[in-house]
Order: structure tokens, then sequence, then C-alpha cells
């Protein structure tokens, strides 16, 4: 079997990240953790990780991280001072591990991440436009609330085999076995690029991303048809618009 065939068809490499970060605003707040891992594909069709990242990021001199945010992810100012890079140092890695190819950056809950790792490229000029594909989106669309991570983990029986930490490595790995599974379970991931769901009630989080079309997403109370899910929603809005238009 190709695994992720659907995605290896169009990318080169599909780079599975998650952040780490001192506060939720993305304006004023910083990454403390990043972590990737970036797969490729093999002559024989095997999904391989080419490259692993994990890195503390220090906080401009001053800041401090709120206890809130240490109880939750068990890091601490003192981890940051020791084992902490710079920020530019931070950028330039994850910039090289992006930019070789077209790449597919995949995440869960990818708004969130992608203003605070857009915020970290700012003024580096990126050749190949890159793509996305947010896995709270998919999962969304294929099983009932509640949608975390860890929430995956369980339906798709990863237990033992992977843990949700609110470790950015941790999850990044946990993140990578749940992909494999979606894909595993309906090959449509490709429909999913740069698609990106909200919650109507609460609206989009952050800015816009250039590229990314966002539609309101419903929750479901049961697993899902594909007649269900938000692409073919955006399907049938576009073509009834069209008519309209006609």
């Amino acid at each position: 079997m190709n695994e992720l065939s659907g995605l290896f068809d169009t990318y080169k490499s599909i780079v599975v990240f998650d952040t780490e970060t001192s506060g939720l605003d993305f304006k004023n707040d910083r990454i403390i953790e990043l972590a990737a891992v970036k797969l490729q594909k093999n002559e024989r069709g095997r999904v391989f990780a080419d490259r692993e990242v994990d890195e503390f990021i220090r906080l401009p001199e001053g800041r401090t991280l709120d206890p809130f945010v240490v109880n939750l992810t068990g890091i601490t100012d003192e981890m940051l001072l020791e084992k902490g890079i710079s920020y530019e140092a931070a950028a330039d890695i994850f910039y090289e591990l992006i930019t070789d190819g077209p790449t597919l950056l995949v995440a869960h809950n990818a708004q969130f991440d992608l203003m605070f790792t857009r915020t970290l490229l700012k003024g580096k000029k990126i050749e190949n436009p890159l793509k996305f594909l947010d896995t709270l989106t998919v999962y969304k669309d294929r099983r009932p609330y509640p949608h975390k991570l860890e929430n995956a983990i369980v339906a798709y029986g990863l237990e033992g085999k992977v843990q949700n930490s609110h470790r950015a490595i941790d999850d990044v790995n946990a993140l990578v076995e749940v992909l494999m599974a979606m894909d595993i379970e309906r090959p449509d991931l490709e429909r999913y690029i740069n698609l990106f769901g909200f919650n109507a009630k609460y609206g989009i989080s952050g800015e816009q991303i250039k590229g990314v079309r966002y539609a309101p997403q419903a929750f479901h109370d049961k697993k899902t048809l594909v007649e269900q899910t938000l692409y073919s929603f955006v399907k049938n809005f576009d073509e009834t618009h069209k008519r309209k238009d006609d």
C-alpha cells in the first residue's frame, strides 16, 4: 500500500508540526517550543521521517512564563534559558525545513500554529507557495465532538503507541500516526488542502491566511458520510451560487 499517496502525488515533503506558546495572542506572545517531523516517501511508497526538529526557544529578555503555561506544558523559564535557542535561530531552522520543494504543512488546529509560525518567518521569502492541511477540520468532519488530538488518539486506537502531552514533539509524533490512520479510514485528505473549518458562533481565530478557504463547519453526533463533509458543502455552495450568477 502506498501510504498518503494522495498527498505525495503532489508534495515532495509533508511537514507535521506543533508549537507550544507563551500565550494565545500571536501578536504579543511567542513560540516557546517548536517541533516538526518532515515526512518523505521512498521508492517503494513507504513513508519515513527524513528529519525531526524539537527546539525550545528563549523568550525576550525580561519576559517570563505565566504559571498556567508552566503547569500545562511542563516547560519552565529555566528550561528555556538552559536549552533554548534564539528566536532567529528557530526561524532559520523552520525555514530550511519547509522550503526544499512542494511542501505541505500539517497541524491540528492549524490556524493557531500558523499564526505563530507566520510571525516567526516574517521577512523570509518563500519561493514555493506552501499549502496547509488542518487535521482538526478533517476530524470534525468524521467524528463526533469532542475533537482534541487526545480524542483522535483514542478514536483511532493509538493509545499506548503515542500520547498527547502538551509537549510539541509528543503531539507531533501523535499527529503523524493520526494522519496515517485518517488516510486509511478515508483516502480524501487532498480535498482538505487549504480548506479550514471554523465555528460559526465564534468566527475565524486570527487573521485569514492567503490562499486558505474558510467555511463554517457543523458539528456531528456520529460518524459521517462523504456527503456530509465540509468539502462537499463548499462544492455544493459554489455550484449553487454559480447557477444563480449565470
